[in-house]
């Protein structure tokens, strides 16, 4: 095999990777979602690189989705501990933003 030929076929194989939306449950590729995160110092915010330093939980790009996590508390479940309802309205807030585009 060529060796162009090996570097287009690593290329195609290249695995996307997948994670799961803490309020619908479905699975998406990383850069289809938004991270929240907990970071050491202790405020959650939204990570839109998604390279910061911190726990990290992913939701779908709608407020939907952030909806569904509050109600089933999948973000207090993926932090463990117990999330202030300011924090989820400021999630709220940036989401629309990111929304509005």
């Amino acid at each position: 095999m060529s060796s162009t030929r090996r570097l287009l076929t690593a290329a195609m194989s290249k695995k996307i990777p997948l994670r799961q939306c803490v309020g619908c449950g479905e699975m998406k590729g990383k850069k289809e979602m938004l991270r929240v995160l907990k970071t050491t110092e202790g405020p959650i915010v939204l990570d839109t690189t998604g390279k910061k330093n911190g726990r990290g939980a992913y939701l779908c790009k709608s407020v939907e989705c952030l909806k569904k996590a509050k109600k089933n508390k999948g973000l207090e479940r993926s932090f463990k501990m117990s999330i202030p309802d300011e924090v989820y309205e400021d999630l709220e807030k940036e989401f629309g933003e990111i929304e509005a585009g």
